[in-house]
């Protein structure tokens, strides 16, 4: 299943190759201050491969804290966070924020609430090299 998604304006905007196609569509809503005060809920597919395109990469602000070890995609036109990514031993991966995606049937979206608070560094990029999207490309539009 080949899902689009982007920012509210468009500036970042996605495609998830989902695989194989989905009976449902885990997503989590961390409850981090920054994804509850932004009212993300994240998605991933570990076997899926996502294609990001960045049409003003100069509109767009890489926020990271705590641990400093994912960057938070935010389109500063629109305020909308699509996508968060983390490099890890020089591969870039990634989740999608599913209130971004389009044309996604709610009804395939199955929500659970999660805490990462008490994962050490090591634990948490761990966690990300199993469960996050691996096969990730970051395309900036040159100006």
């Amino acid at each position: 299943m080949l899902i689009p998604g982007r920012c509210h304006c468009g500036n970042i905007s996605f495609t998830l190759r989902w695989e194989p196609e989905p009976t449902e569509i885990p997503v989590r809503s961390c409850i981090c201050s920054f994804c509850t005060r932004h009212g993300a809920i994240w998605t991933t597919c570990p076997t899926g491969v996502l294609r990001v395109s960045v049409r003003e990469p100069e509109l767009v602000s890489k926020y990271s804290f705590a641990t400093r070890t994912a960057e938070f995609h935010i389109c500063t036109r629109c305020g909308v966070v699509p996508l968060v990514t983390s490099c890890i031993a020089g591969r870039l991966y990634a989740v999608v924020n599913a209130n971004a995606l389009d044309g996604v049937e709610p009804s395939l979206l199955r929500h659970a609430a999660v805490d990462f608070t008490g994962e050490n560094v090591e634990e948490r990029l761990a966690r990300r090299r199993r469960y996050w999207i691996a096969d990730v490309e970051y395309v900036e539009a040159s100006a």
